[in-house]
């Protein structure tokens, strides 16, 4: 396991032995599911994580990486300017008084959770002259703790009814966190019922919308999920071991 402790080039080594291993396990899961591996990112998740294990993993290929926390990545972010290509999605819940400082930081928002905070966003987007900005809306497929909007909600057909007049939004498609369980198997209704909405929404000639992202599994599930068509996994404790407190 990395700690504060290894040494820098230590950390770098196993940073990208971790990912080599991980995306060895996508290349497997794709081939189960008969899918292209190449179709799905590897998301490097950096909550908590500091910059030197983050440009590490840069260094071994990855291009995507998702934060949870505005304030957090906004302390780094100076740090990680000299990354070319690299871009950094929000995965976190988003208060309503940092969504400027989320359109600022971020390449894309990927815990849209309700019509209000779209309409929040798009206008910080409008207001910024920035280009429309990707997200993906956040959905709650079975656990009552997590945020994120029920698959049978009326905000979510509201949220996909306004896409057109969403100008400076371009939704990509969904995002979930199923209930954790041990076996990773547990996962997989949730993940398939996400995978069904995505379809469902897909066939709707929606303006401003396309669904390509499916974003789901984590570092305990993600095969279950690549097999139920996710085209983006978020990895955290697989890739940089433990979150830092």
């Amino acid at each position: 396991m990395i700690t504060h402790s290894a040494p820098a080039k230590d950390i770098a080594k196993q940073v990208a032995e971790n990912i080599s291993q991980i995306r060895g396990r996508i290349s497997e899961a794709a081939k189960r599911a008969g899918r292209n591996p190449d179709d799905i990112t590897l998301m490097a998740v950096t909550k908590t994580q500091p910059p030197e294990k983050i440009i590490a993993a840069y260094e071994a290929g990855i291009r995507a990486f998702g934060e949870n926390r505005v304030q957090e990545f906004a302390a780094k972010r100076e740090q990680l300017s000299d990354l070319p290509d690299a871009t950094f999605a929000l995965i976190g819940q988003l208060q309503s008084n940092k969504v400027n400082k989320a359109v600022e930081l971020f390449s894309a928002i990927h815990s849209v959770d309700s019509l209000r905070l779209a309409e929040r966003i798009n206008a910080a987007v409008e207001r910024s002259g920035r280009e429309p900005l990707p997200v993906a809306i956040e959905i709650n497929t079975g656990d009552p703790v997590k945020a994120g909007l029920a698959p049978d909600s009326p905000e979510l057909e509201q949220l996909l009814s306004s896409a057109p007049r969403l100008l400076h939004l371009r939704i990509e498609g969904l995002m979930t966190i199923p209930p954790f369980t041990e076996d990773s198997e547990g996962a997989r209704p949730y993940f398939r019922r996400l995978r069904e909405l995505r379809d469902s929404i897909a066939t709707r000639p929606l303006s401003g919308t396309s669904m390509d992202l499916l974003s789901m599994g984590m570092s305990h599930d993600f095969e279950v999920a690549i097999e139920e068509g996710s085209t983006c996994v978020r990895i955290g404790t697989a890739i940089f071991g433990e979150r830092q407190k």
